[in-house]
């Protein structure tokens, strides 16, 4: 089985969220709006998921735009599960 991984931006408000969701959009990088894991954090809130391939794009964009406070970029690695007719 191979590990699947995952990166989520994370923020302390929703502001700063939206605030990279349009930055995103206008640099063409693929994202999701996700619940942030509870691995992650403990708090509830938003948190932008994206391919780990974009990390450096997106750690790029957060340095340009300082007023979008971020509280980290964090890769999550899970085993992909296998099903039952997998061999």
């Amino acid at each position: 089985m191979e590990a699947e991984s995952k990166s989520f931006v994370l923020f302390p408000s929703h502001m700063h969220g939206l605030s990279l969701e349009k930055k995103l959009k206008e640099n063409g990088i693929k994202y999701a709006i996700s619940p942030t894991p509870r691995e992650l954090s403990s708090c509830c809130g938003i948190s932008i998921m994206i391919s780990s391939a974009d990390v450096e794009d997106v750690e790029r964009i957060l340095s340009e735009n300082p007023s979008i406070k971020a509280d980290g970029i964090h890769t999550i690695r899970q085993q992909s599960k296998k099903r039952f007719f997998d061999f």
